[in-house]
């Protein structure tokens, strides 16, 4: 019998990761990539297919634009998979695209770069219908201080001081592109957004606990140099909730990362 040529696919998805042990497969625990694979499973005639990410979201992470990529036959059409995998996935993760690549497309190594937002609830009451998804912080954060932060973050840096000191990756220099907040007053929500050429394990969770830190006042922005240069965890605040945060997008188009980074200078200029 002739075989059946594969497909490759690059696909997009928005899951809620509360109820996950995160996105990587694991032996114990519920995890993204497990869902994804399970339901692919079932409709190529239970022979496993395996996927890969562009990155990994730790449990409690949630994500509007995770890429990942995988071989499919192409004896389903791209239409009659993108329905199957809709109806067979659960509830909290959704497949927004799915479209046919050439097969040297990788997710994860042709990605250029990634945005990250953390979302921050500054009042002294909880909100019960947003505590998934935003962190509450009751004491009185100062926006100029943030930004000043923010501002420091931006660039190229060793991002050693900003990792878990499970990181087995040699090389922490990366590359923000765009550290910013914006601040909703009728909510007193606080979004801040990061979109950089990569994320250590616990970056950005790291970064915001300082950040955190240093806007209710608790440390000098003067500081955050040379927490930076120190290249020592212990300098920097600590690694603050995971449900706050979540991937955006993911980016594979050169002129559109490159419109981002003029959008966000000219923004700075004014």
């Amino acid at each position: 019998m002739k075989s059946v040529e594969n497909v490759r696919y690059k696909a997009t998805i928005a899951y809620d990761g509360t109820e996950y042990s995160g996105f990587q497969v694991q032996d114990n625990g519920r995890t993204i990539q497990g869902e994804i694979e399970a339901a692919l499973k079932r409709i190529n005639k239970n022979q496993v297919i395996r996927i890969h990410p562009s990155g990994r979201t730790d449990a409690g992470v949630h994500a509007a634009g995770m890429v990942f990529h995988f071989d499919f036959p192409a004896s389903i059409p791209q239409e009659g998979l993108f329905k199957a995998l809709s109806v067979l996935l659960p509830a909290d993760i959704s497949i927004l695209e799915l479209e046919q690549v050439e097969a040297s497309f990788h997710a994860r190594y042709d990605a250029l770069a990634k945005t990250y937002t953390y979302r921050v609830h500054n009042h002294a009451i909880r909100d019960p219908f947003n505590r998934k998804y935003v962190l509450n912080h009751p004491y009185k954060m100062d926006e100029m201080k943030a930004k000043e932060a923010l501002d420091i973050f931006t660039g190229t840096h060793d991002f050693t001081s900003f990792c878990s000191i499970k990181t087995v990756i040699e090389n922490k220099v990366r590359t923000i592109y765009e550290a910013s907040v914006t601040i909703d007053e009728a909510t007193n929500e606080w979004v801040f957004t990061f979109t950089g050429n990569g994320f250590l394990y616990n970056m950005i969770r790291i970064m915001m606990g300082t950040i955190i830190e240093i806007s209710d006042g608790r440390m000098d922005s003067t500081k955050l140099p040379e927490i930076i240069d120190a290249q020592d965890r212990e300098q920097a605040g600590k690694t603050i909730a995971a449900h706050g945060l979540r991937l955006e997008k993911v980016y594979y188009n050169e002129a559109e990362l490159i419109d981002l980074i003029a959008r966000n200078d000219s923004q700075k200029d004014i």
